[in-house]
């Protein structure tokens, strides 16, 4: 593994409004340009910061971006950054300025959030860590943002960060600054296409967004369902990749293994990586949890992830894609019964709603009610009951317009919370990367009419069009994946009085959480009763997170005139 991360292990990067005074800059930053500011923090490869500069137009691309310099040049002057930029496969943000204007362009998928803050003094400044914008106006939890987290973390305000007074920047708009003015504006829609092109566009997509990341790397990849075996088979087409499979200790055979070993791909091998009782969710780390944004998907589970990392970036450049989002995309939830419902499709509406109904043993007149009335939220997985343990009311959930606005919410919840678990990563020193949650990618798939997305009898049937036949049969043939259920049993039996303990802290505390009804759901778990598990790793999760970053300082900050060129 290379040594690329050092005292400053996690990446962000942002900047200040014009305003021909003195501006705030985070303490250690790298200045790209001063006027006005641009600056990246922590240790970033050269591909993932490329500018571009004409007369006083300047641009910068920060992310993975699959743009060559030709395109860059061109975006520098385009009368639409946005548009230019649109095809460009990867997640990265796009910045131009000149000396009294900033541009801001955001992912559509949201892998890459942008956040604002306001200074004592009015000056706004943007970044990509809302943690590290926190320092700047008290670094104070938003616990509204938090209970509506623990209520259903898909479903918490997109127009809230988890620190006050921190806004996100919505994905697919562009946030535009003047010395005098502020405002964002929508760039990104869904835009439908016949079906051979969106699938087109998925296949391109993907296959660049991989190639932009590994290309000159020697990769590692998560080995474990198709969609992780997907990416790792892309990636050996443009070099070395080490598959790291995650496999019980004492159940050598079971899980993901047996195709990993029946995987023989060129230039890909495998890893193995024996999680054993140490590695079980809840087991401790030295150090403990590392601060993040915002609650990571990986914090209950922080001891077997950090071990992964650790074990395949010995062997790599420090470079892991995972398959995170795959399920999203390619096996969502049946919220196309509403297309089907407004298309007057009886016939298609009923048999999809009776193998769904099937598949969850139930009656299939719940999804056809929901699919009538034009319900996303009851069609949807992320429509839970709020658990009982939660002691303030959740905020109404906000009704989907349709299938692709449900898919494409979904999607962006996932991607901002899988950003938290690349912050995880960096401290690591592992650049991880989750290429299903590109805008482009997004994109391509929501062009693609929502009864070809689902299907009842095909597994992933999208991805497997787009990509098929660049798989081989054992990845194309599979339609399960490695279950780790019984590892959460488990664990909370091994470690119950640590887990007990977690229902004491933070949230407790600010009245978030009951702690005896959440204390009374971990002993029931202990004895292998159904838990809403969801809700309690979510729950147990944002506890961790809390008391993470409250033991850890926020980013110090100085005066522009202090950062280093």
């Amino acid at each position: 593994m290379t040594d690329l991360f050092g005292q400053d292990p996690v990446r962000w990067f942002g900047g200040c409004a014009p305003s021909g005074r003195r501006a705030p800059v985070p303490d250690r930053a790298t200045a790209l340009w001063t006027t006005p500011p641009l600056w990246t923090v922590g240790p970033w490869r050269r591909q993932r910061i490329r500018t571009a500069e004409r007369a006083n137009v300047r641009l910068a691309v920060i992310g993975t971006c699959s743009a060559d310099e030709t395109q860059l040049a061109r975006a520098v002057y385009a009368d639409d950054l946005a548009a230019a930029s649109a095809p460009w496969s990867g997640s990265f943000t796009a910045v131009r300025a000149t000396p009294d204007t900033v541009e801001v362009v955001t992912d559509a998928a949201g892998a890459c959030p942008v956040y604002t803050v306001r200074t004592p003094d009015g000056l706004v400044v943007w970044g990509s860590s809302s943690r590290a914008l926190a320092g700047l106006n008290g670094a104070r939890v938003d616990q509204r943002w938090l209970a509506a987290y623990i209520g259903d973390r898909h479903s918490a305000p997109t127009d809230l960060s988890a620190w006050e007074g921190v806004a996100p920047v919505p994905p697919g708009h562009r946030l535009l600054l003047t010395a005098d003015d502020t405002r964002t504006e929508q760039w990104w829609r869904p835009v439908p296409l016949p079906r051979e092109e969106a699938l087109e566009r998925i296949r391109t997509s993907l296959v660049e967004g991989v190639r932009a990341r590994s290309h000159g790397l020697r990769m590692s990849t998560d080995l474990a369902g198709v969609d992780s075996s997907a990416l790792a088979v892309l990636s050996a087409k443009f070099g070395p990749v080490t598959g790291v499979t995650a496999h019980p200790e004492d159940a050598p055979e079971e899980g993901d293994l047996g195709y990993a070993r029946a995987l023989s791909v060129p230039g890909l091998c495998l890893r193995l990586f024996p999680m054993g009782e140490d590695h079980l969710p809840f087991s401790t780390c030295a150090g403990g949890l590392p601060p993040t944004d915002e609650p990571p998907p990986s914090a209950v589970s922080w001891a077997a992830f950090s071990g992964q990392l650790h074990a395949v970036g010995q062997d790599t450049d420090g470079c892991h894609l995972t398959g995170d989002g795959g399920d999203n995309l390619f096996l969502p939830p049946p919220t196309h019964l509403l297309t089907l419902a407004r298309q007057h499709r009886w016939v298609g509406l009923w048999r999809d709603a009776c193998a769904w109904a099937r598949l969850r043993r139930r009656s299939p007149w719940p999804y056809v009610r929901a699919a009538l009335a034009g319900d996303a939220n009851a069609l949807s997985r992320s429509a839970p009951d709020p658990p009982p343990w939660l002691c303030v009311p959740p905020p109404e959930r906000v009704q989907a317009a349709g299938a692709d606005d449900a898919l494409v919410r979904l999607v962006r919840s996932v991607a901002r919370a899988a950003a938290s678990d690349i912050q995880l990563a960096d401290h690591v020193g592992v650049e991880q990367h989750n290429p299903y949650l590109d805008g482009a990618v997004l994109g391509a798939v929501v062009s693609l009419a929502p009864p070809d997305r689902f299907s009842a009898y095909r597994y992933k049937p999208a991805l497997m069009d787009a990509l098929g036949d660049l798989l081989p049969p054992v990845v194309r043939g599979r339609t399960t994946k490695g279950a780790f259920v019984r590892d959460y049993h488990r664990a909370v039996r091994v470690h119950l009085r640590s887990v007990l303990d977690m229902c004491d802290g933070p949230l407790a505390d600010a009245g978030l959480v009951d702690p005896e009804k959440l204390r009374s759901a971990v002993r029931a778990a202990a004895l292998g009763a159904r838990v809403p598990w969801a809700h309690l790793v979510t729950s147990l999760g944002a506890n961790l997170w809390w008391e993470s970053v409250s033991r850890t300082p926020v980013c110090a900050w100085g005066m522009s005139g202090e950062v280093r060129a």
